[in-house]
């Protein structure tokens, strides 16, 4: 069952570009019964795996943009290590599941909503603003605070940062934004592993399948309609961000 579900995700994150930390921790949580702070560590480690093989191919075909890279990963580095630290100091209380629940439901339900709205949006690339480049760490302290406590959110938002305060081409832009999301879950995962955060047995099920799924979707991303699934998904990731601030409130 863990292996079919690795598969199923990682085609779609090949296919759509969705996140991996988007999906996989809220569907641990909700549909496994897997405990926040665990859900979010093996969905780092899980993002992880999953992105290399993408992370490798935009390096080595040169589409990453190593100045506005380094910039991002000066504050994003820090911050995806103070959120993995926040939720391991959050998950010691049991009386603060729910808050953690409401929390990452939040954040999953702004980033589906957020990459709908870039999904519908054609964005001007030359509309940036360069002065803008310089705070380039501080907004993306925030981006890793969210991807260390949540595992999500680092995908929209990096892409987002980078249209609006650089003028780099589009393919250098997803490039860019990919190797950083692997580096802040590499960051954050291994943290979590430290702290007892990731399920070992289930992380090993996920990636089996997530390997099989990510070289599936490689080949089938240019044969498939990739922009109704990611509406598919991101719609499915609107219920599901809102079930779990439910849950979250409810608790």
């Amino acid at each position: 069952m863990e292996a079919v579900l690795g598969f199923f995700i990682a085609l779609a994150i090949a296919i759509t570009g969705v996140g991996a930390g988007t999906i996989t921790a809220p569907v641990l949580m909700l549909f496994m019964g897997v405990e926040p702070a665990v859900a979010v560590g093996t969905a780092l480690v899980f993002a992880f795996i999953v992105k290399v093989p993408a992370g490798v191919s935009y390096w080595m075909k040169r589409k990453v943009n190593v100045p506005a890279l380094l910039l991002m990963a000066a504050g994003g580095v820090p911050g995806v290590v103070a959120g993995s630290y926040l939720l391991g100091h959050l998950a010691q209380n049991r009386e603060l599941k729910a808050v953690i629940l409401a929390v990452v439901g939040g954040i999953v339900l702004f980033s589906a909503i957020l990459n709908i709205v870039l999904t519908l949006k054609r964005i001007d690339l030359v509309r940036y603003h360069t002065w803008l480049r310089k705070l380039i760490p501080l907004f993306t302290f925030f981006i890793g605070i969210e991807v260390g406590f949540s595992s999500a959110g680092a995908g929209a938002l990096g892409t987002l940062l980078l249209l609006y305060t650089t003028n780099i081409f589009a393919c250098a832009v997803v490039g860019t934004d990919i190797v950083f999301g692997l580096i802040l879950s590499a960051v954050g995962g291994g943290l979590h592993l430290s702290m007892g955060n990731v399920d070992h047995p289930l992380l090993f099920k996920l990636a089996i399948g997530g390997v099989f799924g990510a070289f599936a979707g490689t080949h089938l991303a240019a044969l498939t309609p990739a922009r109704p699934l990611r509406f598919a998904l991101l719609a499915w990731l609107v219920f599901i961000g809102s079930q779990l601030l439910y849950r979250g409130f409810a608790g």
